[in-house]
C-alpha cells in the first residue's frame, strides 16, 4: 500500500498505508477531513480496494457519506482501545460495528477476460453502501479478534499524529505511520536540533 493520491480521478490526498482498510479509514481524518465529499469518498472507496478501479460509483449518495464517517468513529473508538469493555461508549462502538459487519454480504467478485485477454476483477453488480461498509466492519472485527495482530496495532510517534497502523516492520520497530511523512519530519527536526547545538 501507498501514501499518495487515490486511483479516482482527484486531487484528494488519501492515504493507504496503514495496513488494513479499517485503518486507511481512519487516516481520512487527518490532518483534516478528508471524507467532505461524495467525489472523495468514491475516492477513498476504489483506492483502498473495496471496489475493483473502474467500479462505477455514481449511484452513491450522501447516506454514504454519513455511513462511511459513522463507522469511521466507531472502529476508532475500538482500535484506540481508549474505552474498555464494560464502558458504556466502547459498548455502543462495539455493537454498532458488529452490526453492521452482519447487514449484508461483501460485494460479489468475477473473473471477466480483460482487454488483454488476462482474467481481471470486477463486481458481479453495482455495490451498494451496506455491503462495502460491512467489508470494513468485518475488516475491523478481523483486526480486534486476531491477538497477533491486535498487538501489531501502534499509533503514530510524529509530533501532532494521531494515525495508527499496523507495524508489520521486522523487529516491529516502524515508529511513524510513514517513513515519508511523519518519518521525514521527525529526521529534519533532529537535524535542525543538531545544527542549532553545532552553532551554539
Amino acid at each position: 500500500m501507498a501514501l499518495g493520491t487515490a486511483a479516482a480521478p482527484s486531487a484528494y490526498e488519501l492515504r493507504f498505508d496503514a495496513g488494513r482498510i479499517c485503518l486507511d479509514l481512519l487516516a481520512t481524518t487527518h490532518p483534516g477531513e478528508r471524507l467532505d465529499g461524495l467525489e472523495p469518498l468514491r475516492a477513498w472507496i476504489t483506492g483502498s480496494g473495496l471496489v475493483p478501479p473502474g467500479t462505477p460509483l455514481a449511484h452513491a449518495d450522501a447516506g454514504w457519506l454519513v455511513g462511511f464517517r459513522e463507522l469511521r468513529g466507531h472502529v476508532g473508538q475500538l482500535v484506540r482501545g481508549r474505552n474498555t469493555p464494560g464502558i458504556r461508549p466502547y459498548d455502543l462502538a462495539l455493537a454498532r460495528v458488529n452490526d453492521v459487519a452482519r447487514a449484508a454480504a461483501p460485494p460479489a467478485p468475477r473473473a471477466v477476460p480483460g482487454e488483454d485477454g488476462y482474467l481481471v476483477r470486477e463486481l458481479a453488480g453495482p455495490p451498494g453502501c451496506a455491503a462495502l461498509l460491512a467489508a470494513v466492519a468485518r475488516d475491523a472485527v478481523e483486526l480486534l479478534t486476531d491477538p497477533v495482530a491486535r498487538a501489531a496495532v501502534r499509533e503514530c510517534e510524529g509530533d501532532n499524529c494521531p494515525l495508527v497502523y499496523l507495524d508489520t516492520s521486522r523487529g516491529r520497530r516502524r515508529r511513524w505511520c510513514s517513513s515519508e511523512v511523519c518519518g521525514n519530519r521527525e529526521r529534519v527536526a533532529r537535524h535542525r536540533r543538531r545544527a542549532a547545538l553545532a552553532r551554539a
